[in-house]
């Protein structure tokens, strides 16, 4: 907001006080500037400055009331509607800067969402919260305990160090190096002769007991967040999270590297850890990724061209910025991954599945080494393979790919999150393709349990799920219990959407196809009682499930939907592209028609 040269004196005051009602630093324009040091302690401002502090520490003071207010409501209400979905601790820190929110803000956060009227379905959410929580107090205290490390013993006090966090070991003693105990015996002659000489194994004296009441005190002073635990078989019971889980993140934290075998956390006869177990520690470093504005310009623009339907446009704008970012960032980088997952999708939806499939080998192989094999989004990367070998008749390698995400997810987060119906949906698709039907029903009512806890007991993805758990059921013969499967998800869909909707139509079409299957299953078996073996039996027609049926369904809950089109359809959607194309060389802009075939937003949707 500027006043132009002219405007009236009214229209300047009126600009002036708007400006110094927001804060701004600037009288003729909206220049809004925090200083965030304007309540540390230390820093002193001179005394004639008094006002313009006052005026600072108010701005941040309304900022912080925005974030309480507006901000954190709104990421709970995006967790809710599942468009922001953290599955560990970097995930959830990505999510709240996304919405300017301090990772400081995390304990009123998980207040928040502990007053929330909806909490059963932000389980998973507190759960990372707190995991996060713990594990930043864990690393506060981390980097003063090693303080009084030597150098020598630093496998041995990191291992003392794991052992009291998450060890159910109670008297865990650290085990000291052999030159640490010469010191000990010598630390009086030594004490004697060196001036303000003192004892460097202090941190052999640290207990579980100790160790939790110091991040329960660091949780309250940093977070403002109560953690009423005095160990961590507590924090599991009360919390429901998982050793392995707090493990990874205190070891991502800190650059704790460790040696990879099972450890038993619950033993209560010796510790977890040993010095041996310790492999080495990293430095972490905190760092701005600079964007290559250009690649990145080309990027969002391809994405924008796909939303709108002009898949062609967009794949090749995708590959203009893969190839500026291969320039700028060299061969790995996460933006180049995002490209080739982007462009693996367009290859599969336009058809070209083992182009689809290269691209997105590329792109796992890449999330692997830039981010990690545990990384959310590498998971992701090996659910967008699994899809992709499957359409290639790769059936066995796309079990497999789902085996390992799913793995994965339970390191990361443990079962109980609502990515996990999704991996769930998709093995027990790939099982009943090979025909594993008790396997498969396994994993798919595993994924209606936790879709109707998270998305509630009338979702259309519940609905969809009661459908897959049917066709599994016809499969095995068993049509009671495949008709009971697809009543739940006919009424749902006709609740939600009508009875004239197509899918409350499918969904009839098959009850009616399963009711007739069953019927002709009780007269035979009704022959068979009366008349024996010799009953003249007509044979029930018990059909394998196609892989193109199958595709079709993992399509669906991937998030991709074709759209059929006939002939007359295609010519008539060529003919609207070029004439559109026309008009934007002419420099007319025209409002695409209702009905038209190019509006591909929600039909289409892609990463």
């Amino acid at each position: 907001v500027r006043p132009e040269i002219g405007v009236d004196p009214k229209s300047r005051e009126v600009v002036l006080n708007a400006c110094k009602a927001v804060g701004s630093i600037s009288n003729t324009s909206f220049d809004i500037r925090f200083n965030p040091d304007i309540f540390s302690p230390g820093v002193r401002f001179p005394d004639d400055a008094l006002e313009d502090v006052q005026k600072q520490k108010q701005l941040l003071k309304d900022a912080a009331s925005f974030l309480v207010s507006c901000q954190i409501p709104s990421l709970v209400k995006d967790c809710l509607d599942h468009s922001a979905l953290p599955l560990d601790g970097a995930t959830l820190t990505e999510s709240l800067h996304q919405r300017g929110i301090n990772v400081r803000y995390l304990g009123t956060i998980l207040e928040f969402v502990d007053k929330t009227p909806a909490k059963a379905q932000l389980e998973h959410f507190y759960r990372i919260g707190i995991t996060e929580l713990i594990t930043r107090c864990a690393k506060h205290i981390f980097r003063t305990y090693l303080q009084g490390v030597e150098l020598s013993a630093l496998s041995a006090a990191v291992s003392h160090f794991l052992n009291c966090f998450l060890s159910s070991f109670p008297d865990a003693v650290a085990h000291l190096p052999p030159d640490e105990l010469v010191s000990r015996r010598k630390s009086r002659k030594r004490r004697n002769r060196v001036p303000g000489g003192g004892d460097n194994t202090a941190w052999a004296s640290l207990t579980p007991s100790e160790l939790w009441k110091n991040i329960a005190s660091e949780a309250q002073s940093y977070y403002h967040f109560t953690l009423q635990c005095e160990n961590v078989d507590q924090v599991v019971e009360k919390y429901g999270l998982q050793k392995t889980t707090l493990l990874r993140e205190i070891s991502i934290k800190t650059g704790i590297q460790i040696l990879l075998k099972e450890y038993n956390f619950d033993s209560r006869h010796k510790p977890a850890f040993t010095e041996e177990d310790i492999l080495n520690i990293f430095p972490v470093v905190k760092h701005v990724n600079p964007k290559a504005s250009d690649a990145f310009h080309f990027f969002q623009s391809g994405q924008a061209k796909v939303q709108q339907g002009f898949l062609k446009e967009g794949c090749e704008l995708i590959n203009e910025a893969l190839n500026l970012f291969n320039n700028v960032y060299g061969a790995m980088h996460v933006e180049i991954c995002a490209c080739l997952r982007l462009l693996a999708r367009l290859n599969y939806i336009m058809g070209d599945h083992p182009e689809a499939l290269s691209n997105q080998q590329k792109a796992v192989l890449m999330s692997e080494r830039v981010l990690g094999i545990e990384h959310p989004n590498t998971i992701q990367e090996y659910m967008h393979l699994a899809l992709y070998c499957f359409a290639n008749g790769q059936l066995s390698t796309a079990l497999k790919l789902l085996y390992r995400a799913r793995y994965l997810m339970l390191l990361v987060c443990g079962e109980d999150h609502p990515e996990m119906a999704l991996i769930d949906s998709n093995i027990g698709l790939v099982l009943h393709g090979v025909m594993e039907y008790d396997l498969s029903l396994r994993f798919l009512e595993n994924a209606l349990t936790i879709n109707t806890k998270y998305h509630g007991p009338r979702s259309l993805k519940v609905a969809l799920s009661h459908h897959l758990v049917a066709r599994v059921y016809e499969s095995k013969a068993e049509f009671r219990s495949a008709l009971q499967h697809e009543k739940e998800g006919y009424t749902i869909y006709k609740n939600q959407m009508g009875e004239a909707h197509e899918k409350t139509k499918e969904s009839s079409e098959y009850l009616k196809y399963l009711t007739q299957q069953a019927v002709a299953l009780q007269r035979t078996m009704n022959e068979i009682y009366k008349n024996g073996s010799n009953a003249s039996i007509t044979p029930l027609k018990f059909t394998a499930p196609s892989m193109a049926s199958i595709l079709e369904q993992l399509n669906i809950i991937n998030g991709i939907i074709f759209i059929p089109l006939s002939q007359k359809d295609l010519e008539n959607l060529k003919a609207e592209v070029q004439r559109r194309q026309q008009l934007q060389e002419l420099g007319k802009s025209e409002e695409p028609t209702e009905g038209s075939p190019l509006e591909l937003e929600d039909k289409i949707p892609v990463d």
